[in-house]
């Protein structure tokens, strides 16, 4: 697996997983180009045209949102429809079709059918995403003008275009890679994705694509997909909030050589399983580093809860907390905070036997002060850009771990000025 650097945003440090974005490469089957509709009063890429040969397959998940979106309907029923296969992908930054009823859907059919015709496929093998304001109607006539000359442009070296199309808040762009081996054929994986802010998935505004020339089902994709996806996507937080839009696809065209894996079950796929996974949580974490206004990484363990799902919702609790986050963002190591959070969570619980650490220090020890505690060392610890707090409930083997940011004044400022 590459390990180069990425760009990131400045005063925190990227995923070793991340890699530069012009190292991409190329993933066999898959072309990109990008261009511009006009969803931005600035001049800026906002359409993305991902195209895949003959025989490419996808697998998906999405917002489980109340509200959900057009083209999240429109991804899910093609999917069902058509058993996974796949020809395109457009995503459009700058309007999300989200709330738009009835003529929602049909702007996201009008844009299917037009990426259909620039291919030559059907429109049920075009995958859609959006990505943007809430509410307002996508204008499917500025895709249809824009989509023929971006067809034209298609290239297998579009990634790092694409990332940068796909972006609305988002301060720099996100992109992962990993190589595995199936049947002694070196397989690549690649993946792309947004989000900055409204970033609490449950399947972070989030959207993530991901290709690889490995020959796997839809089926064996979707499976994959699923296990993954809780502990990466699902395991991250910037602000509590969740999209409409969430939207995470995997691709595979099946150009590596080797023959196709059909179940996940398959031994073969061993080493894929992990490469796809380090994909997703590097592309997560990434979403984390670039919460809006962001200033802190922060990882918070879980453990001695009554089940793993236990801990997760009490890990939830504490990376949304309006009152933890800006303690962190102040550099306070409040950790009365951290009780509070936990309590509140509503899962079970031993008082007396809680414990709390910052990195290597220990806050709070059986339900107390830890003996010993030093207020000049935990404030210089919180000084870091990088932080790391665990909790122990005292109930059981339980343990989760997530990912959040801190909350600034600034993530106020992009948000109340996001319309304007």
């Amino acid at each position: 697996m590459s390990t180069p650097t990425s760009p990131g945003k400045p005063g925190l440090s990227v995923s070793p997983l991340a890699v530069a974005l012009p190292a991409f490469g190329r993933i066999a089957g898959v072309r990109l180009a990008v261009g511009r509709a006009g969803f931005y009063k600035h001049e800026r890429p906002d359409v993305l045209l991902m195209a895949f040969d003959d025989g490419a397959m996808a697998a998906g998940v999405f917002t489980r949102h109340g509200v959900g979106s057009a083209p999240v309907d429109w991804c899910q029923s093609a999917i069902q429809q058509n058993g996974g296969a796949v020809r395109a992908l457009v995503c459009n930054a700058g309007c999300a079709n989200s709330f738009t009823g009835p003529p929602g859907a049909e702007a996201a059919r009008r844009t299917a059918a037009a990426a259909a015709h620039a291919l030559s496929a059907a429109p049920e093998e075009v995958m859609l995403a959006s990505t943007g304001v809430i509410g307002v109607l996508l204008d499917a006539a500025k895709i249809e003008a824009v989509l023929p000359e971006i067809a034209a442009r298609l290239s297998p070296d579009g990634w790092a275009e694409a990332s940068e199309a796909i972006m609305t808040t988002d301060t720099f762009p996100k992109g992962a890679v990993a190589e595995a081996t199936i049947d002694g054929h070196t397989v690549r994986i690649a993946g792309i994705a947004k989000g900055s802010g409204m970033i609490a998935p449950n399947m972070a505004t989030m959207l993530a694509f991901v290709a690889t020339d490995a020959a796997i089902s839809s089926l064996a994709l979707q499976d994959m997909l699923g296990v993954a996806i809780t502990d990466t996507f699902n395991a991250v937080t910037v602000d509590g909030d969740r999209s409409t839009n969430d939207t995470c696809l995997v691709i595979a065209t099946g150009k590596a050589g080797h023959a196709p894996a059909l179940e996940a079950t398959d031994p073969r796929l061993s080493g894929f399983k992990v490469a796809l996974r380090d994909v997703l949580m590097s592309l997560a974490q990434q979403l984390v580093r670039d919460g809006e206004g962001a200033t802190k990484f922060v990882r918070v363990d879980v453990t001695g809860a009554a089940s793993d799902a236990s801990a997760r919702k009490i890990a939830r609790t504490i990376c949304e907390s309006p009152l933890v986050k800006t303690a962190i963002a102040g550099e306070d190591a409040n950790w009365g905070r951290l009780v509070m959070a936990v309590g509140r969570a509503d899962e079970p619980i031993r008082r007396e036997a809680i414990a709390i650490h910052f990195g290597p220090l220990c806050a709070a020890k059986d339900g107390m002060v830890a003996p010993g505690y030093d207020e000049a060392a935990m404030s210089a610890y919180m000084k870091g850009q990088e932080l790391e707090i665990s909790v122990d409930v005292g109930v059981g083997a339980g343990r989760a771990s997530m990912w959040t940011c801190d909350l600034t004044k600034r993530y106020v400022e992009i948000n109340g000025d996001y319309r304007s």
